[in-house]
């Protein structure tokens, strides 16, 4: 059995490494949000002001189909977006690709904003809605009503219901009891009784459906942002003299093949966009689910709100973990053994002390208990997509269950499958944008050639 499970790692590795270090793979994800910028006219300067007037309530109306506002569809999906490559994905980015990694972090974000419009705004128009006002949307649903293709939907939804019991349940459980750890060592002889605690506590959550998801997630996400946030701005603040030579040696490393030679930046870009993909997840279709059930007639405006995912998640959150490990020059001092979140918690220790060890282990833990209840609905809409509504309550009890599994064993081959499972959904979705592209652009137009004012919704 144990030469079996090591053989399937190793084949599940090869597979996710084809898939993610496949300089094909980065391209079409890059190429997807590089077209929709251009097509949409740099939707990402010219709607930001409208998008966050939109979150704020602005023009919300009560006759407005749906079950959850933009403020708590904008906060699940980022329950997902904001979890452990946040933290550790960044701090890898930098370790292998060097500060200039970062750089490319922020441009893949800045892309991948115009793809989340088209992603998102699809996911409204080709949604579901019960007579019970129960909603239900995504790639799936888009492929399936907007193409006719439901050979291409079954694939996205059954790569999505894999991923879920992955990247979403097990790996994060996993990360959980890896954040507590950090601040009570001793759970780790104990992940099965913590294990039982997670999974409670998941269940508590997901069993009453998006709208107490939504509820939890909305409160949630400010929270740990703030927390986390403010932690390395005291760092920062603390080396505030240094953050210009900082910004310096990011660009350098990004951009200046006589500083740091052609190969260093060629890693830069290799492991700030793989990795700035894998944290904000433009192009894979999983957020689409989420914002498919805010409460909007117009599509555009849920395609809006969902742009300043990659904001929020990477051109904040990822450059305040970057920043923090530059600034400090925890990327050059760091022990042999500190990697990925490791590196961030050194990072914060250097000025922080104890405390940083505090922030980030916390960080960590919330980060990726709100990535499990957010890829629960996910999984759900996957599930029921495939096997209908009553296969929904049931799903959420394996899911629950799951978490259990996901604490307490070792979890390299969950990883890898979960790896690939999240960009194998990206295929079929990828089709589906390119092929409604003329239908994002009409969304758009028809959108931005009327008048909204807010007094008149």
């Amino acid at each position: 059995m144990d030469g079996l499970l090591e053989t399937l790692t190793q084949w599940s590795g090869a597979l996710a490494g084809l898939l993610w270090k496949n300089p094909f793979t980065l391209i079409a994800l890059l190429g997807v949000g590089i077209y929709f910028t251009w097509r949409l006219r740099f939707v990402q300067i010219t709607g930001f002001h409208h998008a966050v007037q939109l979150l704020r309530g602005k023009y919300s109306r009560p006759t407005d189909v749906g079950e959850v506002s933009h403020f708590q569809a904008l906060s699940t999906a980022l329950s997902a977006t904001v979890g452990t490559g946040n933290i550790a994905g960044v701090a890898t980015a930098i370790s292998l690709g060097g500060p200039g990694a970062l750089f490319w972090m922020w441009v893949t974000a800045f892309i991948g904003m115009a793809t989340k419009f088209a992603e998102c705004s699809l996911a409204l128009k080709f949604r579901e809605v019960n007579p019970n006002g129960e909603v239900a949307g995504g790639p799936m649903y888009t492929l399936l009503h907007g193409l006719k293709m439901r050979k291409m939907a079954t694939a996205f939804a059954v790569f999505a219901l894999i991923a879920s019991f992955g990247i979403g349940n097990m790996v994060q459980a996993n990360s959980v009891v890896d954040g507590v750890t950090y601040v009570w060592p001793q759970v780790k002889e104990h992940a099965w009784v913590f294990g039982f605690i997670l999974a409670f506590s998941v269940g508590l959550v997901i069993l009453g459906g998006v709208k107490r998801i939504a509820k939890v997630a909305s409160a949630l996400v400010p929270f740990m942002a703030i927390l986390y946030i403010s932690g390395a701005v005291i760092v920062l603040l603390a080396h505030i003299g240094d953050i210009p030579a900082a910004i310096i040696t990011i660009l350098n490393h990004a951009l200046n093949p006589w500083a740091v030679g052609g190969a260093a930046i060629g890693e830069a870009i290799r492991w700030g966009v793989a990795r700035g993909l894998f944290s904000n997840e433009a192009g894979l279709g999983s957020s689409p689910m989420a914002h498919a059930a805010a409460r909007t007639n117009e599509p555009a405006r849920e395609g809006l709100v969902a742009m300043l995912e990659p904001f929020i998640d990477t051109l904040v959150i990822c450059t305040m973990t970057g920043l923090v490990i530059v600034v400090t020059g925890a990327y050059v001092t760091k022990p042999d053994d500190a990697v990925g979140a490791a590196l961030t918690a050194y990072a914060f220790s250097t000025t922080l002390g104890e405390g940083g060890k505090y922030v980030v282990g916390i960080s960590l833990c919330l980060f990726a208990y709100s990535t499990i209840i957010a890829w629960s609905y996910y999984g759900d809409r996957s599930a029921r997509f495939l096997f209908g509504d009553r296969a929904v309550v049931v799903y959420r009890l394996i899911f629950t269950l799951m978490v259990i599994v996901g604490a307490a064993v070792p979890l390299e081959l969950v990883w890898n499958v979960a790896d690939s499972m999240n960009l194998l959904m990206a295929i079929p979705n990828l089709i589906g944008l390119v092929l409604l592209a003329s239908m994002v652009k009409s969304i758009k137009e028809d959108y931005f050639s009327r008048p909204h004012d807010p007094f008149q919704e």
